[in-house]
């Protein structure tokens, strides 16, 4: 299913996933403040309406008090009238109480209420004047008032730290309620983004890989990448140009048979001549004719060793695609190479060291052994006369180090860049010395590079450092 959505798009629905997660968590955390914001709004409103009409019953308790008072030492009814409207604020403002403090008990909103209403039917009734039971009575009945106006303004001070309470732990579980939906959030989409990012970058390394191989000219095996359609499809491009690489590599090969095949008869014929004129068959030369067949025969000579060279190094362009790997011990195969060349590099004077040691590796050893050989055939070809060769043997993470050093004329630094290019040859040659043809370099490169391997020139004191990694978990 995802893999006939397009990179693009796949990109795009992860982006857009990740972002509504965010966003998810945003709006509900958004919300939970809201909601708290009312709730602390709804609080504030209430602790003020409760102490204002806490302060009004304790203000109107304190109205009827002094109008009753008044009214039975002037007897004058507007007194009586004055306590019939606090008592009636009173009353209002004691429901207020009373429906806002739901934990409290209703006997002391009671008690409140019959204590003001004695009072109320008291200063009703008639009475002598300056009667003292009746002030009596009546200071008894408004002299609890004070105490249960206290009481109320206590439980209101309870019933608002309760509520602030219930505020502050509702605060506290829906901030932790917040912060796991924030780490889930988070959490999440790290996972959705390091999911998707391996399973899409998956198809990018292959791609990476497919263009390595081509650019190392390993044209044998198919390149498939799996992943979003549009990379397919870049991938089924590529395996295409694969093919079409191989086919052109193969007419290049032809080609290089037939025209090699076709320049060396006539080229042996060429030769064949100079030397019959060389050897006075068809008469005396002159100097001057002897001059020129002379150059004719070294001329020749140098075309057919490049003709050669060209015929090797197409050979092993060819066969660096075609390797038989088995485990094989790199030390063994380094001591034959050495002895192989034994005569060379004692006719010269030199001695080849060899040191260190390697787990055995898979590997071409055929050509491995070619790989070897040309390392040491250059330095000897570059070495003065008494000079030291040395190969070095190692490992360092997971790869097997192969390195050799001489103590030529080294590698100038504008040749650095082009040492390993075939038929190229640098500027500094040995003295007396017949030039090369300049693919020793180019065949150790193709057939390292074939197992998977670097070669690398390493910057040197003095003489030539070159080094072969390969890697064991190839």
């Amino acid at each position: 299913m995802l893999s006939k959505l397009s990179f693009r798009q796949l990109l795009l629905g992860v982006f857009l996933l990740i972002a509504v997660l965010l966003s998810a968590a945003s709006l509900h955390a958004l919300w939970t403040l809201d909601r708290l914001a009312a709730h602390s709004r709804d609080s504030g409103r209430h602790a003020l309406a409760l102490t204002e009409n806490t302060q009004q019953l304790a203000e109107r308790s304190v109205a009827m008090t002094r109008s009753a008072r008044q009214y039975l030492v002037l007897d004058d009814p507007a007194f009586r009238k004055r306590y019939a409207d606090a008592w009636r604020d009173a009353r209002a403002a004691l429901d207020a109480v009373a429906a806002a403090l739901p934990y409290t008990s209703d006997l002391l909103f009671e008690t409140w209420r019959q204590a003001g209403e004695q009072a109320w039917e008291l200063l009703q009734a008639p009475a002598r004047p300056r009667s003292s039971a009746r002030q009596q009575a009546l200071e008894k009945a408004l002299a609890a008032l004070p105490d249960m106006n206290e009481r109320l303004a206590d439980e209101v001070k309870q019933e608002v730290d309760r509520r602030n309470t219930e505020l502050l732990t509702e605060l506290d579980q829906r901030r932790a309620v917040l912060k796991a939906q924030v780490i889930a959030s988070i959490l999440l989409a790290a996972l959705l983004a390091g999911g998707f990012g391996l399973w899409l970058s998956r198809p990018l390394a292959q791609i990476e890989q497919a263009i390595d191989t081509l650019g190392e000219n390993r044209y044998d095996q198919p390149i498939a990448v799996r992943g979003p359609n549009d990379l397919q499809r870049v991938g089924q491009q590529l395996n295409w140009l694969r093919q079409r690489l191989a086919d052109l590599e193969a007419d290049k090969a032809r080609f290089l048979r037939h025209i090699s095949h076709e320049l060396k008869t006539p080229l042996a014929a060429l030769r064949e001549g100079v030397a019959l004129l060389e050897d006075g068959v068809a008469g005396a030369l002159s100097p001057n004719q002897r001059e020129i067949a002379g150059i004719l025969n070294q001329n020749t000579a140098a075309l057919q060793s490049q003709i050669e060279a060209l015929l090797r190094y197409n050979a092993a362009t060819f066969d660096a695609q075609h390797l038989q790997r088995q485990p094989a011990d790199m030390g063994a195969l380094l001591e034959q190479a050495v002895a192989g060349q034994r005569l060379q590099w004692q006719a010269a004077q030199l001695t080849v060291a060899t040191e260190g040691s390697a787990r055995p590796i898979a590997m071409d050893a055929e050509k491995m052994a070619i790989v070897v050989g040309n390392l040491l055939s250059n330095a000897v070809r570059f070495s003065p006369q008494g000079g030291l060769i040395t190969f070095r043997l190692g490992e360092l993470n997971n790869k097997l180090l192969l390195d050799c050093k001489d103590q030529g004329p080294g590698v100038a630094p504008e040749d650095a860049a082009r040492i390993f290019e075939p038929f190229y040859q640098g500027q500094r040659q040995p003295p007396g010395a017949r030039r090369g043809n300049g693919i020793g370099l180019s065949i150790v490169h193709e057939y390292v590079a074939a197992h998977g391997g670097v070669l690398q020139l390493l910057p040197s004191d003095r003489g030539a450092h070159f080094r072969i990694e390969l890697p064991y978990d190839l």
